[in-house]
């Protein structure tokens, strides 16, 4: 059956010159169809994936969002961190006395009565040559 098929193909393509215009691109349409479908399904899955790829909600889209939420909660993670240990700091200054006074000869100069405060002049930057 195939045979009389491609006989019949054969035929028609050798006689095809033969035929008004119109039948001919009927011929031309029935015989083309599906080579021009598989072409137009390749270049639309090419624009699709390089859609998915570079598009506004793609991939390379995807790994900076990614990379921005790593280091957003990295950097929450250390904020965390710095109030657990300043809530600590708190809480040492508010019950430990001595601490107390240590803040206040640290920060504020604060002497017993018959102390001296000494103050130096912090280090000169180094000179570059």
């Amino acid at each position: 059956m195939t045979d009389e098929k491609k006989q019949a193909q054969q035929a028609a393509a050798e006689g095809n010159s033969n035929l008004p215009l119109p039948q001919r691109l009927l011929f031309w349409a029935q015989r083309a169809w599906r080579p021009a479908a598989t072409v137009l399904a390749v270049l639309l899955a090419l624009w699709l994936t390089g859609h998915v790829v570079n598009g506004p909600h793609g991939l390379q889209a995807w790994r900076q969002k990614r990379t921005q939420d790593l280091q957003l909660r990295k950097d929450i993670q250390e904020l965390n961190d710095e109030n657990a240990r300043l809530r600590q700091r708190i809480e040492h200054l508010k019950s430990d006395p001595q601490a107390i006074e240590h803040e206040a000869r640290e920060k504020l100069h604060y002497a017993k009565p018959g102390e001296v405060i000494y103050t130096l002049p912090p280090p000169a930057p180094p000179v570059a040559k």
